[in-house]
C-alpha cells in the first residue's frame, strides 16, 4: 500500500528545500572558478543571460510539471507522453543516482578534512602510498591524499548515508525541519567568510578584480559554454528534482514565482561565494583551477592556511559550510530518487529507503575505494578517486544535458504546452505567453545541442575520456566506466517504464491530461 504523499508544511519550507537542492558543493566554490578563469565580472553577463533564457524557464516547466501530475519525474512523464516520455524521467532519474553515489563520496571526504581542520590538515606530512615527503605538496593536498588511501573515507561514507536517511525518513516532514535549519545557518557562514576575505590584508582588492570584467574574454565561446552549462547544473535542472519536489506543493501553488525566488536565491549565495573567495585568494595570489575538487580541499584551504589568526576556526567553518550545502543537495537527489519508486511501484517509504540506500551505499563506497592504481600521481591516484572522475564525466557533464534536452522535446512536441502553461497561469502572478514556448520548443533545445556538439567533437579530438589517464592495471576503466553509464541510463529505464506501474491515489490524474502521441 502507497503511502500518503507529503505536502510541505509551508511554502518556506518548500523554498528552502529548492533552493538548498541548487545551492551545492559546486555553488560554492566552482562559480568563482569559472569567474576567474572566465575574466572575472565580464563572466556575470553571458551568466544571467543563461539564467533567463535557459535557467528560470526550465525550472518553471519543471515546477508546473510536478504540480500539474502530482508525481515524480518519471510517472510524471508519463501522464503526459505516455511510456517513451517515462523512459526520459527514468533516465534523468538514473543518471542522477550515479551522481547521488560519488556526490555522498565527495562528501564523505568534506567530512574527513572537517575533522582533519581541527589539526592534521595544516601540519606538512609524507603521502606514504605515494612515497613522497612531506613539503613535497602543500599540507591540505598531503592530508587529502592521505586520507583517501585509507579505509577511513569508507566509514564516513556511511555516516553520510545515515544521515540523509534520518533527513527523508519522513519525507517533506523531515527534509523541511532540516532545510530550516541548514539553509539560514549556511547564508549565515559565508557571511563570516566574507568578512573574514574583506578584512585581510589586500582582500577588498579582490573584490575590484571582480567587479572589473575583461570583456575581451567574451569573445571566446568557451565562455558562453561555461555560462550556459553552469546555470543548467547549478539549478539542479535535469535530476527530476524540482518536479519531485514541486509534486508536494498544493494546488494553488505560484510556480513562477516559485522559480523566481530559488533562483534568485541560488545566484545570490554564489555571488556573495564569489566575493568571499575572490578576496581570500586574490590576498594570497592564488590562481585557482577550474575543478571543483581541487577547489574544495586543496585551494581554498591553502589561503586558510595563511591566515594570521584563526586558521583551525575558518578551516572548520569552511567545510561545515560544505558539509551543510552538500548535505541539502544530497537529500534531494536521494528524495528524487526515492519518490520515484514510490509512484512507480507503489513501495511504502521504509521498504524504498532500505533498497535505495544500500545499493546507493555499496555505488558510494565503490567511488571511495582506497587502492592506488597511479603510484606517481599523474592524475586521480586511487581507484575510486579514479571510478569518480570517469562518471562524473558522463553523468554529470553529459547525462545531466541529455535529460534536460529530451524533457523539452518531450513538453515543448509531444504534449500540449499551452495545457501546461494555462495550468501554471491559474495562479501565476505573471503569466506565459509564447515567448515560454519559443523558449522550450526551440531556443532552449538548440543551446543544449550546441553545448553537446561541442563537447563531442572535443570527445572525439582528444579520444575517449580516460584514456589519457594513469590507470595501472586498470587500462581498461575508462571504457568500462562509460559502458556501465550507458547501460544504467538506457536499458534500465527501457525496463522500468515497461514495468507494471501502481495504481493508487491520484493515479486518475492522467485522464485529466491531453496526451498527443499514442501511449
Amino acid at each position: 500500500m502507497n503511502d500518503e504523499r507529503g505536502t510541505w508544511g509551508s511554502r518556506l519550507g518548500f523554498i528552502l528545500a529548492a533552493s538548498g537542492s541548487a545551492i551545492g558543493l559546486g555553488n560554492i566554490v566552482f562559480f568563482t572558478a569559472n569567474a576567474i578563469k572566465y575574466g572575472g565580472g565580464a563572466f556575470y553577463l553571458p551568466y544571467f543571460i543563461a539564467l533567463f533564457v535557459v535557467g528560470m524557464p526550465i525550472m518553471i516547466m519543471e515546477f508546473s510539471l510536478g504540480r500539474f501530475t502530482g508525481r515524480a519525474f518519471p510517472v510524471a512523464l508519463r501522464q503526459i507522453g505516455g511510456q517513451r516520455a517515462e523512459m526520459v524521467g527514468w533516465f534523468g532519474i538514473l543518471n542522477a543516482s550515479i551522481i547521488t553515489m560519488y556526490y555522498i563520496t565527495i562528501l564523505s571526504w568534506v567530512f574527513g578534512c572537517f575533522l582533519g581542520s581541527f589539526k592534521q590538515m595544516w601540519q606538512p606530512a609524507a603521502i606514504e602510498a605515494f612515497n613522497l615527503p612531506a613539503g613535497a605538496l602543500s599540507n591540505s593536498m598531503s592530508f587529502f591524499f592521505n586520507m583517501i588511501t585509507s579505509l577511513n573515507p569508507l566509514f564516513y561514507v556511511v555516516i553520510v548515508w545515515i544521515l540523509n536517511v534520518i533527513i527523508v525518513s519522513k519525507g517533506t516532514k523531515t527534509i523541511e525541519k532540516a532545510v530550516k535549519f541548514f539553509v539560514p545557518l549556511m547564508w549565515l557562514m559565508m557571511i563570516v567568510l566574507i568578512f573574514r576575505g574583506l578584512t585581510l590584508q589586500n582582500g577588498v582588492q579582490g573584490i575590484y578584480l571582480l567587479f572589473t570584467p575583461d570583456f575581451s574574454v567574451m569573445m571566446d565561446i568557451n565562455v558562453w559554454k561555461g555560462a550556459f552549462s553552469q546555470i543548467f547544473f547549478t539549478l539542479s535542472l535535469g535530476f527530476g528534482i524540482m518536479t519531485t519536489y514541486a509534486s508536494y506543493l498544493p494546488k494553488d501553488a505560484d510556480d513562477v514565482n516559485n522559480a523566481t525566488t530559488v533562483s534568485f536565491m541560488n545566484c545570490g549565495f554564489e555571488f556573495i561565494a564569489g566575493l568571499a573567495f575572490f578576496s581570500l585568494l586574490f590576498t594570497f595570489s592564488i590562481i585557482p583551477k577550474t575543478s571543483t575538487i581541487a577547489m574544495m580541499f586543496f585551494v581554498v584551504p591553502e589561503g586558510i592556511a595563511r591566515f594570521p589568526f584563526g586558521v583551525v576556526f575558518f578551516g572548520a567553518l569552511f567545510f561545515l559550510l560544505l558539509l551543510f550545502a552538500g548535505l541539502t543537495s544530497s537529500v534531494s537527489l536521494v528524495e528524487a530518487v526515492i519518490s520515484s519508486f514510490i509512484d512507480k511501484f507503489g513501495w511504502n517509504r521504509s521498504k524504498t529507503i532500505v533498497i535505495v540506500s544500500l545499493v546507493g551505499l555499496l555505488g558510494s563506497a565503490a567511488f571511495a575505494l582506497p587502492m592506488v592504481i597511479d603510484p606517481g600521481l599523474n592524475s586521480d591516484g586511487t581507484l575510486g578517486f579514479t571510478l569518480l572522475d570517469l562518471f562524473d564525466h558522463w553523468a554529470f557533464g553529459y547525462g545531466l544535458l541529455i535529460a534536460g534536452l529530451l524533457e523539452c522535446i518531450f513538453l515543448g512536441w509531444l504534449f500540449d504546452l499551452d495545457t501546461l502553461k494555462s495550468f501554471t497561469n491559474k495562479t501565476g502572478w505573471f503569466k506565459l505567453q509564447n515567448w515560454f514556448s519559443i523558449l522550450i520548443k526551440y531556443i532552449i533545445p538548440s543551446i543544449i545541442i550546441f553545448i553537446l556538439g561541442a563537447s563531442i567533437f572535443d570527445e572525439f579530438k582528444q579520444k575517449l575520456y580516460g584514456s589519457q589517464m594513469t590507470l595501472g592495471d586498470y587500462s581498461y576503466l575508462y571504457i568500462l566506466a562509460f559502458v556501465i553509464w550507458l547501460g544504467i541510463s538506457t536499458i534500465l529505464p527501457y525496463i522500468f517504464s515497461n514495468m507494471k506501474s501502481y495504481s493508487g491515489p491520484r493515479a486518475d490524474m492522467q485522464k485529466e491530461v491531453p496526451l498527443l502521441i499514442d501511449t
